[in-house]
């Protein structure tokens, strides 16, 4: 098959973990051709180049402003709105040169648009494979979903409208609510092969991934408590700072970091926090205020055990995390890691029923971890559709 790929390119978690399904499908024999803004064209660009079946075309996506651990979103507005006359020039450019020269069977969006509104637009089956369709396809208790209603329900339907009437949804997850949509299935996270390949063995050291402005203010925080070490990533410089360590991002480094930490300090993103559950390494997550996939992330991690969530980090919340991560390991131990197959085995029937032209499917045969049949939702509701 010929196959649209959408990547959003605000976060790099969609664009590590596109890379492993878009290596399947090539590994498979299908063409892809990748439409990515930002830093995730970029890393696609450069992982695949002179790839037999590959190709890639840059487009322009709208992207967030962050201040102090906030998405700010007036000035994100504004930003974006400064950009849309060269943003609509380039992705009008995309979508003719897309549409004439590879002309898809069916598109595959990580949460991207452009790619969603092309399948829309010509009648060929979208597939939506990310983490955020958790938002709106699945059942969450109201402890997790939270005290602010209005923005749970805001990004809930956000989520629908983005990627409406789907072919079919894949939402990866590290914890497997209740389906209450058709045409779901829940796999395992998309994992990249360094982290399958890690062996967890648990050292003393604690990684901190964060934003370099919110890294200012941490670091004193951090070498206030000098009977630690801190591994920390995102700072833009390295070197030592009492018990901090400075680290330069290395694929390879933070990866042996990660396999070998005692704990987690990190935002509320999905991809590292689902390879610090995949490794059982404990994890301190800070969400970004105001978004609510990273609060729901952040709320199921600690519902279940994995670790804790603070809404801002301080020497005490540091401190009572590292006292709990015992039981947080302990914890991590009813979670059973999963290699990518069974998202590919997923993925494979979604291409093989679209490719004989059968009709959207309710569920799936293949191996899932949660969909329509398993959580016994009525056939009037799986017949409802969105």
């Amino acid at each position: 098959m010929r196959i649209l790929y959408g990547v959003v390119g605000e976060g790099m978690g969609h664009a590590t973990r596109s890379r492993v399904v878009i290596e399947h499908l090539l590994h498979a024999g299908h063409a892809v051709h990748v439409v990515g803004s930002r830093g995730a064209h970029g890393f696609l660009a450069r992982t695949f180049a002179d790839r037999e079946g590959f190709e890639i075309t840059e487009i322009a996506g709208l992207h967030f402003v962050h201040e102090d651990g906030a998405i700010e979103r007036l000035a994100s507005f504004w930003s974006n709105l400064e950009q849309a006359p060269a943003s609509l020039a380039r992705n009008l450019a995309a979508y003719v040169t897309v549409g004439e020269r590879f002309r898809p069977d069916l598109v595959v969006s990580d949460f991207e648009s452009w790619a969603y509104l092309w399948g829309a637009a010509h009648g060929v089956p979208v597939v939506s494979i990310d983490n955020i369709q958790v938002l709106h396809r699945c059942r969450h208790p109201p402890e997790i979903r939270g005290s602010d209603t209005f923005g749970f329900l805001l990004a809930r339907y956000a989520a629908k409208w983005k990627m409406a009437g789907a072919y079919h949804y894949l939402v990866t997850s590290f914890f497997f609510p209740p389906v209450r949509k058709p045409r779901t299935t829940l796999v395992p996270p998309i994992l990249r092969p360094e982290i399958l390949a890690a062996r967890p063995e648990p050292g003393r050291h604690v990684v901190v991934y964060q934003h370099a402005d919110v890294l200012e203010h941490l670091l004193p925080a951090l070498s206030a408590l000098s009977d630690q070490e801190f591994r920390v990533y995102g700072a833009g410089r390295k070197g030592r700072e009492g018990s901090v360590v400075l680290r330069p991002f290395s694929n390879e480094g933070f990866v042996e970091d990660l396999r070998t930490a005692r704990a987690v300090i990190a935002g509320g993103g999905f991809s590292l926090m689902s390879e610090a559950v995949h490794l059982h390494v404990p994890t301190l997550s800070v969400p970004l205020q105001k978004q609510a996939e990273q609060e729901l992330n952040a709320r199921w991690l600690a519902h279940l055990g994995y670790g804790g969530w603070v809404a801002a980090l301080t020497p005490g919340a540091i401190a009572t995390f590292l006292e709990s991560v015992d039981a947080h390991r302990e914890a991590l131990q009813r979670y059973v890691p999963h290699d990518n197959e069974t998202t590919f085995g997923c993925l494979d029937e979604i291409l093989r029923r679209a490719a004989l032209g059968e009709p959207p499917p309710v569920s799936l045969d293949a191996p899932s971890l949660g969909d329509v049949v398993s959580t016994r939702i009525d056939t009037t509701l799986a017949e409802a559709g969105d």
